[in-house]
């Protein structure tokens, strides 16, 4: 066994928030291993908070969407150059690789290279396109820890060192969500039927399905006069966004929707149904037992890009965890406000649907509830018991 009573040397790196939360969980759960532990990297205010040391602000590594990174290209790898030169004159015990797979993986397969033991937390999303990066992971990867079972399964076929340690929302989120509690926050009653509304969080999404969504909700709302809506907006741009294509909708002017400044997950916990955008909003869905459309639509060449390279014949996470189809997935040119409210208003009238989907939901969560901080110290501390051994 490797000695747990030394001090151990960390490289970690996060390239954005979510990262920061995963990041904080690991050190806290090393910090339990370990006499003391060291970290140096990138790292965001929780992960500064238990100690961690950052190398440069996590801010500059924050970069969506094909442009920006390639305007900000000079600056990162000039980062990354740096980072490379710190670790190998500073060897630390391990280096952790947090998400940002463009930016970590080249700089795990530098510092694999010169024999300092690698892992990689959060799969890049290589079993579901460009899957030839599974070599270059390969060959940057010690040990890769993924949130999700089937994630573990593919690098397990392609010999590729893994351990699935279950996703930090299903621990987070509770079983049994408190519906009455979200309602009351809302201003809700508990015979309220209510459709959450979730266009998605970057404007480009809200531009595309903004709009669809509110018509979709129109279209339920004449067909069944009852219904309210809650749409959370994650900022106040998205609000502004929001409100000026409900203005922009014809008869939208008497639709009950509230629109929210954020708090998303109360908005979820209030409803009965969901209308969602694809992403990794639609896991955190899933866990609080809420039965959902996804919906999607890009621009037309990307989209015929992106679908010619999809490996699965899923984009959702509920149906990708399940293997089959969970939830109606309602994409690009087939997602027509009729389609959509027909879809979301079929929850309402088969209560059995309701009923056995979330069921299945609660399988899920119960799947993905593994303590996942402590699985991955688990496993990284295996690593380096074995390397202690070897030696």
């Amino acid at each position: 066994m490797a000695d747990r009573k030394s001090v151990l040397r960390v490289g970690m790196l996060a390239g954005e928030a979510s990262g920061d939360i995963l990041g904080a969980g690991l050190i806290a759960a090393l910090q339990k291993r370990f006499e003391s532990i060291e970290v140096v990297g990138i790292a965001g205010p929780r992960m500064q908070a238990l100690g961690a040391r950052s190398l440069f602000p996590m801010e500059r590594l924050s970069v969506m969407g094909l442009v920006e990174p390639l305007k900000r290209l000079p600056e990162l790898l000039k980062i990354r150059r740096n980072l490379r030169l710190h670790f190998l004159e500073n060897p630390p015990d391990v280096f952790i690789g947090i998400d940002s797979p463009d930016f970590n993986l080249g700089l795990e397969e530098a510092l694999k290279a010169a024999g300092i033991p690698t892992v990689h937390y959060v799969s890049p999303s290589v079993w579901a396109w460009r899957q030839g990066r599974i070599k270059k992971i390969a060959r940057a990867v010690d040990h890769m820890l993924t949130l999700l079972p089937f994630e573990a399964d593919f690098y397990r076929e392609h010999q590729v060192p893994v351990t699935f340690v279950g996703h930090p929302l299903a621990d987070d989120i509770p079983l049994e969500v408190d519906v009455a509690a979200a309602r009351h926050k809302l201003g809700l009653s508990s015979s309220d039927e209510v459709v959450a509304l979730l266009p998605g969080s970057r404007g480009g999404e809200v531009r595309l399905l903004g709009p669809l969504f509110l018509q979709a909700a129109n279209w339920c709302h004449q067909r069944r006069p009852e219904l309210k809506f809650v749409l959370p907006a994650a900022n106040a741009e998205r609000r502004q966004q929001i409100e000026s294509q409900l203005v922009a909708i014809a008869g939208a002017e008497t639709l009950p929707v509230t629109v929210l400044d954020g708090d998303s997950q109360t908005a979820l916990a209030a409803a009965d149904a969901v209308l969602i955008a694809s992403g990794t909003a639609t896991l955190e869905t899933m866990l609080m037992g809420k039965p959902m459309v996804v919906a999607y639509k890009m621009a037309t060449l990307s989209y015929a890009i992106f679908s010619r390279m999809l490996h699965t014949p899923w984009v959702s996470l509920p149906n990708l965890l399940a293997q089959k189809e969970l939830v109606p997935e309602i994409l690009q040119d087939d997602a027509t406000p009729e389609a959509l409210g027909a879809a979301i208003l079929r929850y309402f009238d088969d209560p059995l649907l309701h009923d056995q989907l979330r069921r299945a939901f609660s399988e899920l969560h119960q799947e993905l509830r593994r303590d996942a901080s402590e699985r991955a110290a688990e496993a990284i501390c295996r690593l380096l018991d074995a390397r202690a051994t070897d030696q």
